[in-house]
């Protein structure tokens, strides 16, 4: 099984392009999206812990979509402020959704995304294996952007705790890790951030600037490529594939492309996403759905 679909939902940027401008009264974007990906990745949870209760909310937004899974990103105070040491209160809140979706049986993993400065050492080695210990009994992934840790100890490591190795497209500078096709647990992961070399790492460069970039098929066949051979991997048993360059909806338009290259066939889409990306979806959209899509959902 490989679910494709894309980082966030709560994009106002995303209206006319993704969702359909105005919008239909009572439309919700979440079971929207749940229509046309069976994926999407929650990155709300990166900022902040967040209530059981909300949790249920999304499990109820799209309840009619069995086959749809969440994965969630996991509070960047567990990976990108690390100078104290987390509390239990902490880990506390940080688990309260996370099991609320497990328990549903809508999630897919909880990402462990450590940015480009989290290099390999004792240290953080030391902090990484705590935070996993902490969070024990969820499905989890690692996402590293430093070559470092790129180490058969490391994947050895991860596949003793059961833990996922994230698979990324990212632009490639000095000591970036490089695209792969690892799974080290029951869980195999991608994750496409797009190519923006001018931006990426530009000081004041916001989060739509980073992640403004649109893959061509020619850019996205090797990471369905890769895909298949992760599934073709006796240990994975779910691939998931998330596109996060989600400025001005490419992050959908690239999961629509992903589907179709994955799946052999045509596939259906947004309408709004059609006329904005028609020139790169043409080939891989179905023939006469885009009217159908633009009602809301049901």
């Amino acid at each position: 099984m490989i679910r494709i679909g894309p980082a966030g939902w709560d994009y106002e940027d995303w209206w006319g392009r993704v969702y359909p401008d105005p919008a239909p009264r009572g439309f919700d974007p979440l079971a929207w999206l749940a229509r046309f990906y069976d994926l999407v990745e929650i990155n709300s949870t990166h900022y902040r812990p967040m209530p059981a209760q909300v949790a249920k909310a999304w499990c109820a937004r799209v309840r009619p979509f069995p086959d749809f899974r969440f994965t969630a990103k996991l509070w960047k105070r567990f990976t990108h402020e690390r100078e104290n040491a987390l509390t239990g209160e902490e880990i506390g809140q940080v688990r309260e959704a996370f099991e609320v979706l497990h328990g549903e049986g809508r999630l897919g993993a909880v990402l462990m995304q450590f940015p480009w400065s989290f290099k390999r050492d004792e240290a953080a080695e030391e902090w990484l294996w705590d935070v996993a210990r902490a969070l024990s009994g969820l499905p989890l992934v690692l996402e590293v952007r430093h070559a470092s840790w790129n180490h058969p100890d490391v994947y050895l490591r991860l596949r003793e705790q059961g833990i996922g190795f994230v698979n990324i497209d990212q632009p490639l500078f000095h000591r970036s890790i490089k695209p792969s096709a690892v799974a080290t647990s029951a869980v195999g992961y991608i994750r496409i951030h797009g190519r923006n070399y001018s931006d990426w790492f530009r000081k004041g460069a916001g989060r739509d600037a980073r992640y403004d970039y649109l893959y061509k098929e020619d850019e996205l066949q090797p990471w369905v490529q890769r895909a298949q051979a992760i599934e073709r991997d006796a240990t994975a048993k779910e691939i998931y594939v998330v596109t996060n360059n989600h400025f001005r909806g490419q992050a959908a338009a690239n999961a629509t492309m992903l589907q179709s290259m994955v799946r052999g066939r045509r596939v259906a889409a947004p309408e709004p996403l059609v006329r904005s990306y028609r020139e790169v979806l043409e080939r891989h959209v179905e023939v006469g759905t885009e009217g159908e899509a633009a009602a809301p959902p049901p």
